[in-house]
C-alpha cells in the first residue's frame, strides 16, 4: 500500500474501520438514527468554568444585609440634607426639623453597617489615616465623615434651637455633601470587576441618586404636614421618571448582562421596586395633598421602593460575579468589535491610499 492508496475515506477498496466513523463519537443511543439536516456538532458545546470550578472573577465577600443596607441608608441620608436645606431655606420648619434627625439617624445606621462589614470599628479609623484620591473607598470614607460632622451639627441645632447660625451653616455644609454622600457608593460597585456593576459604570450613579432622591422624598412625605409637602411631592415625581429612565439605559448598555437584573432575587425585587415607585409617585401627586394617611403611604412605598432596589442591584452584582458567561461573552463581543473595527480602519486607509495614487 503507497500513500496514494489512502483516501478521505480510508484505504482505497476498503471499508472504513469502526474507529474512524463519526458515529463512533455519537452517544450509543443515537447511533442508529437518522442524520438531521445541516451539520452533526462534533465537538462538545463549550461550557464555561474554570478550575475547581470556582467562578472567573472573585465575587465580593460583602453580606446583603450590611452593604446593600449602606447603600439604601447613605442615600437617604445624603438626599435627605438636601431636601432639609431647601425645607429651612423656604419657611418649612417641620420638614426641615425631621428632615435634619432623619439624615443623621440614617448615616449612623449606615456607618454601623459599614463598620459591621470591616469586622472591627478601628479598620473604619484606618481608612482615615491616608488620602488616595483614586480609591473610591478611601475618598468615600472622608466625604462621609465630612458629612457626619454638618449633618450631626444641624440635627443638634434642630433639636435644642440653640446656635442658629452655627446649625444654619452646617445645614448647608450637609446639603453640599450630600450628594456626593448618595452617589460615592455607585462608584464604589462601579469600579470593582463585577460585570453588572461595572458594565453600568456610566449609569449606576444616575440610579443611585434617583432612588436616594425617592426615598428622601418618602420620608418627608411620613413626616411633613400636608401644608409642606410639595416639593417632597414633586421630587418624588422626578424621581420616579428618573430612576425608570436610569434603569432602563443601564440595561441596554449591560446588553446579556442584564439578564442578571431581570432575573432570580434581583429581578423580583427590582419589579417590585418599580411598581412601589410609580405607584408611591402618583399616589403623592394625586392624594399626598389631601389626605394624611395616603401622604404617609405614598411615603412608605418609596422608602421601600429604594431598599428594593439597592437590593436588587446588589443581587444583580453578586449573580453575574458567579457565573463565569457574564465575564466570558462580554469580554469576547467587546475582542471582536475591537477587531472589527480595526479591520473597517485598515481598509479605510486603504482606500484612501489607492484613491490618492
Amino acid at each position: 500500500m503507497t500513500g496514494s492508496d489512502v483516501t478521505r475515506d480510508g484505504v482505497q477498496g476498503q471499508r472504513p474501520g469502526r474507529d474512524a466513523s463519526p458515529q463512533a463519537l455519537q452517544p450509543a443511543g443515537r447511533r442508529g438514527r437518522r442524520r438531521r439536516r445541516g451539520e452533526e456538532l462534533m465537538v462538545p458545546r463549550a461550557e464555561f468554568g474554570s478550575y475547581y470550578g470556582r467562578p472567573i472573577i472573585k465575587p465580593p465577600s460583602w453580606s446583603a444585609r450590611d452593604i446593600a443596607g449602606y447603600f439604601f441608608f447613605g442615600g437617604l441620608a445624603g438626599a435627605g440634607s438636601v431636601v432639609a436645606a431647601g425645607a429651612q431655606a423656604t419657611g418649612r420648619p417641620t420638614m426641615a426639623k425631621a428632615m435634619k434627625l432623619s439624615s443623621i439617624g440614617a448615616l449612623s445606621l449606615s456607618t454601623a453597617a459599614l463598620i459591621n462589614d470591616l469586622g472591627r470599628p478601628a479598620r473604619f479609623h484606618h481608612m482615615l489615616r491616608v488620602i488616595k484620591p483614586t480609591s473610591p473607598m478611601s475618598v468615600g470614607s472622608w466625604i462621609l465623615s465630612g458629612y457626619g460632622a454638618f449633618a450631626g451639627a444641624a440635627a443638634l441645632s434642630a433639636v435644642t434651637g440653640r446656635l442658629t447660625r452655627t446649625g444654619a451653616a452646617a445645614t448647608a455644609g450637609a446639603a453640599l455633601l450630600g450628594p456626593a454622600v448618595a452617589t460615592y457608593t455607585a462608584v464604589l460597585a462601579a469600579d470593582t470587576a463585577v460585570p453588572a456593576w461595572h458594565g453600568a459604570h456610566r449609569e449606576l450613579p444616575y440610579v443611585f441618586v434617583a432612588s436616594a432622591t425617592a426615598a428622601a422624598s418618602g420620608m418627608a412625605l411620613a413626616v411633613a404636614p400636608l401644608a409642606e409637602n410639595q416639593p417632597a411631592r414633586c421630587a418624588a415625581a422626578i424621581a420616579a421618571i428618573g430612576e425608570v429612565v436610569s434603569m432602563a439605559a443601564a440595561e441596554k448598555r449591560l446588553g446579556m448582562v442584564a439578564e442578571t437584573y431581570r432575573t432570580g432575587r434581583a429581578g423580583t425585587l427590582l419589579k417590585t421596586a418599580r411598581v412601589l415607585t410609580v405607584g408611591g409617585a402618583a399616589c403623592a401627586a394625586a392624594l399626598g395633598h389631601r389626605s394624611r394617611v395616603a401622604a404617609a403611604g405614598a411615603g412608605a412605598m418609596l422608602l421601600a421602593a429604594s431598599a428594593c432596589t439597592r437590593f436588587g442591584i446588589f443581587a444583580a452584582g453578586m449573580a453575574s460575579a458567579e457565573d463565569p458567561v457574564y465575564t466570558v461573552i462580554p469580554q469576547r463581543e467587546g475582542l471582536r468589535r475591537a477587531a472589527a473595527s480595526a479591520a473597517e480602519a485598515g481598509a479605510g486607509s486603504r482606500g484612501g491610499a489607492d484613491s490618492g495614487a
